[in-house]
């Protein structure tokens, strides 16, 4: 099992990646996951420290606001992470070819 504080390390590792990938401030992050622009910043900064992890629904917000599957923020092993993030990318047509070929292994 995973300790708490590791958890929110990885949480916070990738939900900084995913917004510097994006370029975006961790206010504007904040905004646009629908936290209140006086707290943005502030609860962004918080979670990418990973001195606070945010409840599951709103990791889902600031996944969806990211473009970026849910899962790729808790997913403990970087090459399935990595895996998911490009799932997250593809169209309906190409994830169901990427299943039947990984089916096919």
């Amino acid at each position: 099992m995973v300790s708490p504080a590791k958890d929110n390390s990885l949480l916070a590792k990738r939900l900084k990646s995913a917004r510097e990938r994006l370029n975006i401030s961790q206010m504007e992050l904040g905004v646009r996951a629908g936290i209140d622009e006086f707290s943005a910043s502030a609860r962004i900064n918080q979670y990418e420290r990973g001195k606070h992890a945010p409840g599951f629904e709103t990791a889902k917000t600031l996944a969806k606001v990211l473009g970026i599957p849910t899962a790729y923020l808790y997913c403990e092993d970087e090459a399935l992470a990595e895996l998911i993030a490009t799932y997250g990318q593809l169209t309906a047509s190409q994830k169901k070819a990427l299943v039947q070929f990984a089916k096919s292994l």
